[in-house]
Parts: structure tokens; sequence; C-alpha cells
């Protein structure tokens, strides 16, 4: 594997965490809507990732085969709703409140979310380090050569 090959692999997991973390964001953001454009409490939401064969999509090298030398990245896939149920709250002076009084509120937990949103970042970092070091293997590299 390339210095590039590496710093792509990075850059997918960056760009994979991104995404990640700004759909944890909206998570939090609409932690207590009640009722979206259908009508409906907010769902949470959840990104789906892949393994990404980036030499093959417009890499650096894309003639490279599967196995030595090809390197892998993740790509996400998909943004999928959370099937779990709502959370139900009695509170018969709320607007949103059915005839019997009951509130359905979003099934986004802030605690989970913030949990996945402390991975998330450390894995964000974890990218950030692997490109840091990839780019001082570089630099190194072309001073030996001078």
């Amino acid at each position: 594997m390339s210095f590039f090959h590496a710093m792509q692999v990075s850059a997918s997991g960056l760009s994979a965490e991104r995404l990640r973390m700004d759909t944890i964001a909206q998570n939090l953001a609409n932690a207590n809507t009640t009722r979206g454009a259908d009508g409906l409490p907010y769902r949470r939401r959840e990104v789906i990732f892949q393994q990404a064969d980036i030499t093959r999509s417009g890499g650096v090298m894309p003639n490279l085969k599967a196995g030595r030398g090809a390197a892998y990245g993740v790509e996400a896939v998909g943004i999928v709703e959370d099937p779990s149920p709502f959370r139900v709250v009695f509170d018969p002076s709320h607007p949103d409140a059915d005839p019997n009084g009951y509130v359905y509120l979003p099934n986004v937990n802030p605690v989970t979310e913030m949990v996945d949103m402390m991975t998330a970042t450390r894995a964000y970092e974890a990218n950030v380090t692997a490109m840091n070091a990839a780019k001082n293997m570089a630099l190194k590299t072309l001073d030996i050569l001078r």
C-alpha cells in the first residue's frame, strides 16, 4: 500500500465519521420533536457503512487487483431510521397529546447519542492521526532522497 492509498483510506474514514457525527447531531437536535412533516414524532437515524475498495473507485491506481496492493476504506451506503418504538409519556396538557392524554416522543436517547458521538469523535481522531503518520512518512522519505 502506498502513502497515497493510506491517505485515501484515512480520508474515507474522515468523511464517513463526519457524516455519522452530523446524523447524531440531527438526532440530538430533534430529541423532543413530537410532530414532523408527516405528523409523527421524529425517528432516530443511523448511518450504515460498508467496506470500499478505493483502488477500484477512482483512486490513485485504479488498476490494482483486490488482495495484495489493494486499499480498503469505508463508505456510507445509507441513512436508515431506527424502528424502535416511540417513548410514551402521560401529559394531557401537551398540545400533541392524544385523546387519552399520552404524548408520543421520539425514540432518541440522549445518553446513547452522546456515547455514539464520543466513539465517532475518537474514530475521527484516529483517522487524522493515521493520515498525519502517512504524511510524515512521505516527508521523511523525501528528506532521505535529497
